[in-house]
């Protein structure tokens, strides 16, 4: 086993008991079932994986009827595709028939049932990916894997411009693999293969391609990958707009966040990530608020602890303590220590200033219900946000006193 790898990672993983339970009631004369890709990958690594990937020769409904018949669960997660999940206290086991592609289209693969482990190996993406281990312990690598492991190297299995034509997607999977599990530069054969493929990009749906992206903000090394998505024109192709590289590198390891401090400057970035990247409804709303937030620091110099109730108001504790944080190093706005803390103290407390006036107490002086209502208090919310959220004794009066002048209706009391 060469250095910087577990040579007890394959045993433990095999010894995992929905593992054991899995290989067992696959056992059968004349078939073959390894365990397959990143939970072997992850275990030479030394790291426990979460998802189990098997392979078999055995077909798709003999799984299903051998699995039963053991006892466990089976589900036909992907059938078509020859894919049964097994359930194991709990647990998930992808059990898959090997196949082989009969024809790619760079979206869409038609396959067929096999049983040849290496053609199985030869028709995955990465060296890394494509190792596979026996029941016995053999340790199966037919591509050089291990070595590109031992290395942090990730490489493309064969042509690399051949393993992207097969489906585009791999162009940011090329980058976020190596995110997680390369060091160094990219390997240039795979970068030339995915720059060149670029337009590729584009055939893809744009919800394959943020749920990749999102993947790859996560990785430890998402910022070197991102640069360079940046400099050869890939980013642009998905995500439409500029790179905060800056920002990213500050932003917390959640991926809209990361999302957002990357890409969001305005509302109007947040707008055209949702229809570029097929985000939900939430994840907009959460850009959009975090555009807000900028919006609210943008161009001021300064910002002190008379600033954060006001902040914290509008906008939240956590979500500006999460804004600050990815502007920190930037010439504005320049925090305080004061502020730092107060906000600090508020994220903990969960406390959020609130208007101490309602439109009740408006109707109840004698304005409308209607839009004037609405008017009266957004005058007083404006003066309350500028004293810096005042809740003393005589502060709703004030508030109401003010608000009164600035109803546009007549008031009735």
């Amino acid at each position: 086993m060469p250095p910087g790898l577990d040579p007890e990672g394959p045993a433990r993983l095999l010894a995992r008991p929905g593992v054991r339970a899995c290989l067992a009631a696959l056992d059968a004369p004349a078939e073959e079932t390894r365990l397959v890709g990143g939970c072997v990958r992850d275990a030479l690594l030394g790291r426990t994986a979460s998802d189990v990937d098997l392979a078999t020769t055995i077909l798709p409904e003999a799984v299903i009827a051998r699995a039963r018949a053991a006892g466990l669960k089976a589900v036909p997660t992907g059938i078509e595709h020859g894919t049964v999940t097994l359930v194991v206290a709990g647990e998930p086991h992808e059990v898959t028939t090997l196949r082989e592609d009969v024809e790619t289209d760079g979206r869409h693969a038609v396959v067929r049932f096999g049983r040849d482990f290496l053609r199985d190996a030869e028709r995955r993406d990465f060296t890394v990916n494509a190792l596979s281990l026996s029941p016995d312990g053999t340790l199966h690598d037919t591509t050089g894997g291990v070595a590109d492991l031992a290395a942090s190297r990730v490489r493309f299995i064969g042509e690399a411009a051949t393993r992207i034509r097969e489906d585009f997607l791999r162009i940011l999977r090329f980058f976020r693999f190596h995110a997680r599990y390369g060091r160094g530069d990219p390997d240039p054969e795979g970068l030339a293969a995915a720059v060149a493929a670029r337009d590729g990009l584009t055939r893809l749906s744009r919800e394959r391609v943020r749920a990749e992206f999102l993947k790859l903000l996560l990785a430890p090394r998402a910022v070197e990958a991102v640069a360079t998505l940046s400099e050869t024109g890939l980013l642009a192709r998905i995500t439409g707009g500029v790179a905060e590289l800056g920002r990213l590198a500050r932003a917390e390891t959640e991926p809209v966040v990361r999302l957002g401090a990357l890409c969001v400057l305005t509302r109007e970035d947040a707008d055209r990530l949702q229809d570029t990247l097929r985000l939900s409804k939430a994840e907009q709303a959460d850009l959009t608020a975090y555009a807000d937030v900028l919006a609210h620091l943008h161009g001021r110099p300064a910002l002190d602890a008379a600033d954060v109730p006001a902040l914290v108001a509008d906008h939240g504790a956590a979500l500006a303590r999460t804004a600050l944080r990815i502007l920190d190093g930037e010439p504005r706005p320049l925090v305080t220590d004061e502020a730092r803390a107060s906000l600090d103290r508020m994220a903990r407390d969960g406390t959020r200033p609130v208007l101490p006036l309602t439109g009740a107490d408006l109707v109840a002086r004698g304005v409308p219900p209607g839009p004037g209502v609405g008017q009266a208090l957004r005058a007083a919310r404006a003066l309350w946000l500028a004293e810096g959220c005042p809740s003393d004794a005589g502060v709703k009066d004030r508030l109401l006193a003010h608000a009164l002048t600035k109803a546009s209706v007549p008031i009735t009391n």
